[in-house]
């Protein structure tokens, strides 16, 4: 019989009593799942919220460049207008943000918007909500605001 048999139980395992490593097991997944839960959350997050800021920037940019485009083609500043903001509608949806969350401004640098020769600048504004945050009645929350700028020249033949 070897000289260590008093501190082995019968079947050859460690005795219990004993303190050592054996005593940790099983603490280390717990402690892992826990942890990577709480630093994954907050980092999830932070990727949705960029992600819904970058699809505002780039629907404010192809809105504001589209809605140019298409009043300066326009027979008159009113069906102009009517096109910008159908455009301003069809960019923003394409993103999936909400129609009222976006604002279009038409500016020209002549008193008569659409004569040959006038630039007419388009600037859209579109708040980007947070991530999962409900609509507090008529309130949204914001991650951000983005706004872009486009410029179009009114063709001699339009």
């Amino acid at each position: 019989m070897p000289l260590h048999s008093e501190l082995r139980e019968p079947d050859g395992w460690p005795s219990r009593s004993r303190p050592g490593p054996d005593r940790e097991s099983g603490g280390a997944a717990v402690e892992f799942v826990m942890l990577g839960a709480l630093l994954m959350v907050p980092i999830v997050y932070f990727i949705l919220g960029v992600g819904i800021l970058q699809g505002a920037s780039f629907a404010a940019a192809g809105a504001a460049d589209h809605a140019a485009k298409v009043f300066v083609r326009a027979e008159n500043p009113v069906s102009g207008q009517a096109a910008a903001e159908a455009a301003l509608r069809m960019a923003v949806a394409d993103f999936g943000l909400v129609e009222a969350s976006a604002s279009l401004e038409i500016s020209c640098d002549r008193p008569m918007c659409l004569e040959s020769g006038t630039a007419v600048s388009v600037t859209v504004v579109v708040e980007a909500p947070l991530p999962l945050v409900p609509a507090l009645g008529d309130a949204q929350l914001a991650a951000g605001r983005v706004s872009s700028s486009a410029t179009q020249i009114v063709g001699r033949f339009r």
